[in-house]
């Protein structure tokens, strides 16, 4: 699953992760994307971090209330303070993190890394 408020975004990056054999469900509404979303049916979720209405960490964790298991990748095209949100999301993993632009290898990298 994919979820960016920016249609473009969803566009190419899901493009790209098709072409590299990937199945993306694509949403540009994160109220949505949450309504869709159902235990066991994603085994990852990219999320943009800055969205209107529901951020990127306030899906993060109705997402994890849902599903444990889901792994999170967020992008974003901002610096963040990280020990700040450590202390808000403490079982965040940190190294989910892919700043905008993105280039296609560095996330089709990424994500074979977090799904091992």
């Amino acid at each position: 699953m994919l979820v960016d408020d920016e249609e473009d975004t969803v566009l190419s990056i899901t493009a790209s992760l098709e072409h590299n054999g990937f199945k993306v469900d694509g949403f540009t509404d994160p109220k949505l994307a949450l309504e869709q979303f159902t235990k066991g049916k994603y085994v990852m979720v990219i999320v943009d971090v800055r969205m209107p209405e529901i951020d990127g960490f306030e899906l993060y964790e109705k997402l994890e209330e849902i599903d444990k298991d889901v792994k999170v990748c967020f992008i974003t095209g901002f610096d963040f303070n990280y020990l700040a949100l450590r202390e808000i999301y403490p079982s965040l993993n940190f190294g989910s993190f892919i700043r905008k632009p993105i280039e296609t290898d560095e996330l089709v990298t990424k994500i074979k890394l977090e799904l091992g």
